[in-house]
Formats: C-alpha cells, sequence, structure tokens
C-alpha cells in the first residue's frame, strides 16, 4: 500500500466536525445554569416582595452588572478555553476591570460614610448567609458548565475549571439578585465576590480531575 493509499483509508468514513459545536454546548449549559439558580430562588428562597420598587433604583441595575461583568468575561474565556491550544482571550480584561470598579466604588462609599456605619455598610443584614447562598445557586450551572466542557477538548484544565466555576457562580449571583435585599456596593465588593469565588476556586481544584480527556 502506498502513501496515498493509506492517507485515503484513513481519511475514509470521518464525518466533518461540527463548527457550533462549542456554541452550542456552552449555550446550553448557560440557559440550564441561569435556569436551574433562577428556579431554586423561587422555590426555596422566595423573590423580594419589593422587587418592582427596588427595580426603578439605578443601583439595582448597577448590581446586576457587576456579575454579569464577570459572567460575560469567564462565558468568553471558557469559550476559548473549551478548543485545544487556544488562549484565553481577552474576557480576563473584563473581569479585573468589573472587580476593580467595584472595589474602587466600595473605598469611595466608606470614606464618605461616618466612621461608625462602615461595618455595617459591609455586614448588612445578610452577610452570614449570603455566600452559601450564592455557592449553592451555583451548584446547577456548575454541573451544567462542566458537562459543556467535558464533551469539548481543554487542554488547561485549571483555569478552565475555575472560569467554568466562576461562570457559574457569577449567573447564580444574577438569580440570587433579585432576592438579596442589601444595596450597598462594599456589601457586593466583599461577599458577591466571595460567593463567587467558591465555585471558582472549586472549580480550578476539580478541573485536573474532571475535565481529562
Amino acid at each position: 500500500m502506498n502513501t496515498d493509499d493509506f492517507i485515503s483509508l484513513l481519511a475514509s468514513g470521518v464525518a466533518p466536525v461540527d463548527r457550533s459545536m462549542v456554541a452550542k454546548r456552552i449555550s446550553i449549559a448557560v440557559l440550564a445554569g441561569f435556569m436551574g439558580a433562577t428556579l431554586l430562588v423561587i422555590a426555596i428562597m422566595g423573590i423580594r416582595p419589593d422587587l418592582g420598587q427596588a427595580m426603578a433604583e439605578p443601583i439595582f441595575w448597577a448590581r446586576i452588572a457587576f456579575p454579569l461583568s464577570l459572567m460575560i468575561g469567564a462565558l468568553s474565556m471558557v469559550g476559548k478555553l473549551a478548543r485545544p491550544g487556544i488562549a484565553s482571550g481577552p474576557g480576563k480584561i473584563l473581569i479585573v476591570t468589573a472587580v476593580f470598579s467595584v472595589w474602587v466604588a466600595s473605598i469611595y462609599v466608606l470614606l464618605v460614610s461616618p466612621p461608625d456605619e462602615r461595618v455595617a455598610i459591609i455586614l448588612g443584614e445578610t452577610w452570614k448567609v449570603c455566600v452559601l447562598n450564592i455557592t449553592l445557586l451555583s451548584v446547577p450551572g456548575f454541573v451544567a458548565v462542566f458537562w459543556a466542557l467535558k464533551g469539548l477538548a481543554p487542554t488547561n484544565l485549571r483555569l478552565s475549571g475555575a472560569c467554568g466555576g466562576l461562570l457559574a457562580g457569577s449567573m447564580a449571583t444574577i438569580a440570587y439578585s433579585f432576592r438579596c435585599p442589601e444595596m450597598q456596593i462594599p456589601f457586593w465588593g466583599v461577599w458577591y465576590l466571595l460567593g463567587m469565588l467558591v465555585p471558582t476556586v472549586l472549580g480550578a481544584l476539580l478541573g485536573r480531575r474532571w475535565l481529562r480527556w
């Protein structure tokens, strides 16, 4: 058998690659994560009773914008990392910018607040449950995103897992925003961020084992 025949034999019966496979799997994961987190909020925690009034305030949408920015950045990185040998892309710039902006705004709010009120502003009324709630709400998205990545071909498993965890955590935080009564920026900069950090760290730790192919 000559070289040309051997190549033809290897190539025979090979199905074309679905170029939209990455987008399809990740889209399904995002939809499942959002729906799962939202349903958990409705079924277990309930929507805040003054949601309509809160949504009329610009600060409510600023609060949504924080995890949404992290979600978009993580989604961009996951889409890149799901392909073998591809760099993570510019999504990390958006993540860093969003966190930095919230921290700067938090420092400003604390500086202009009376000293005896600063601790109360950071803790709010729900700091004891915020991180746990976000972590629990991230479970559907975590499972869905890891399912999507497992069916693709990431090579940087630790970073892929971390970005997948951040994507799940940010979706959970958006859903939790429709329940959470906290409207102070320093609260988000501490407790929302810690809530999203938990699935991010778990994703990094589990990525090397669960995403191996």
